[in-house]
């Protein structure tokens, strides 16, 4: 998330050897504080911070150590509400001046004014990770708890796209509003955003109680999404169903996508604890958000050492050690499938995607990361 003028940019150069000493994304949950009450919180987020939260310079030690990757990671600042910190601020300005891309993910709350957004942009701050989840406030405000959330997220939005910052907008994708895709990809068509990435349900902390949609379910949304992708501004990502690239991966096969937005984007093969890794508010290192996998505590441990060693990281590295038809899949390397939501499903991190309905053909040729750089 580097770059308003180039979606891929914060991909750019990165090779399937890198994920395996450098994750592209570190994200920070620099508190659990948090004024809404999202019905699909991974972090089952409280009104007030933890007890144990990270201070102010056990946090920029964290930081100070993601300097130590041969590859500097994208720091996304996320919650919680890391607006609820007293100290943000110097945390963003700790991690821009230590040369870390970074990124924040406010919620759509009283806090997050225009005043708070131009303090971000000062900070060096260069992307927003804004959530909607609804084409209109009755889903929207029904899905976060709190009515009057969709205006203020939209207020959010044109602060951001007046102040110039890289927006990524996060909608999950629920039983409630599958259906909503192409009403949701007109609106933000209007919002200047650079990238959509589109969450697909993992049943951890309270998303446990949400319906996620079927496997057959999955193949439709994606179809809406590479359908929307031909024509929109913006471009689209999946989160937590990296099957979608194989989607996309079989219409290019299959000639179907025009030659020009074939490369807008790498599919280096990123994904949970791959390219991913994780530290909560109070130091717990994780493959990611989702794979609540415990690998260690910070300050104890290094997290540089933790995601180039822990075994946990590796066996996520290693997809021909993936399990059911997930480790036999010729897409294997590009997707993997949801290591988090096997984990969440099954309680085997190395599970088959319980939500995919694809099935690879005996004997077929592995595809390869190398050959789809940017």
């Amino acid at each position: 998330m580097t770059d308003s003028r180039n979606p891929a940019a914060h991909f750019l150069g990165y090779r399937w050897e890198d994920l395996s000493c450098s994750p592209l994304m570190l994200y920070f949950e620099v508190t659990q504080a948090c004024d809404l009450v999202c019905k699909h919180c991974r972090a089952s987020a409280q009104p007030e911070s933890h007890p144990q939260e990270l201070g102010t310079e056990k946090a920029i030690s964290l930081l100070k150590q993601a300097t130590e990757f041969p590859r500097k990671p994208n720091v996304v600042f996320t919650g919680g509400d890391p607006l609820k910190r007293k100290d943000i601020w110097h945390l963003l300005e700790a991690a821009v001046g230590l040369g870390l891309n970074t990124a924040l993910t406010p919620s759509a709350t009283p806090l997050a004014t225009w005043d708070a957004l131009r303090r971000a942009k000062d900070a060096g701050v260069t992307a927003l990770g804004v959530s909607l989840d609804g084409a209109d406030a009755t889903t929207h405000d029904a899905f976060r708890g709190w009515d009057g959330s969709f205006a203020r997220t939209v207020e959010i939005l044109e602060s951001a796209r007046q102040l110039g910052f890289y927006v990524q907008v996060n909608t999950t994708i629920t039983r409630r509003n599958y259906a909503q895709i192409d009403a949701l990809a007109e609106m933000l068509a209007k919002q200047g955003i650079a990238m959509w990435s589109v969450f697909f349900l993992v049943p951890v902390g309270r998303g446990q109680t949400e319906e996620r949609i079927s496997p057959e379910e999955y193949e439709e949304v994606f179809a809406r999404l590479w359908q929307q992708s031909l024509s929109r501004p913006f471009a689209i990502k999946t989160t937590e169903a990296p099957h979608y690239r194989r989607f996309v991966l079989r219409q290019m096969e299959q000639g179907k996508m025009p030659l020009e937005r074939r490369r807008m984007r790498s599919l280096v093969g990123v994904g949970d604890g791959r390219g991913i890794m994780f530290v909560s508010h109070i130091g717990e290192i994780f493959p990611a958000g989702f794979l609540p996998v415990f690998c260690g505590l910070f300050p104890r441990v290094s997290i540089v050492d933790v995601y180039q060693r822990h075994p946990v990281f590796l066996a996520l590295r290693q997809p021909d050690r993936f399990r059911g038809k997930c480790g036999k899949c010729n897409y294997r390397y590009v997707c993997g499938g949801s290591r988090s939501r096997a984990y969440a499903v099954t309680g085997d991190y190395l599970a088959a995607e319980p939500d995919c309905v694809y099935v690879s053909e005996p004997d077929a040729a592995p595809i390869l990361p190398d050959s789809l750089r940017v």
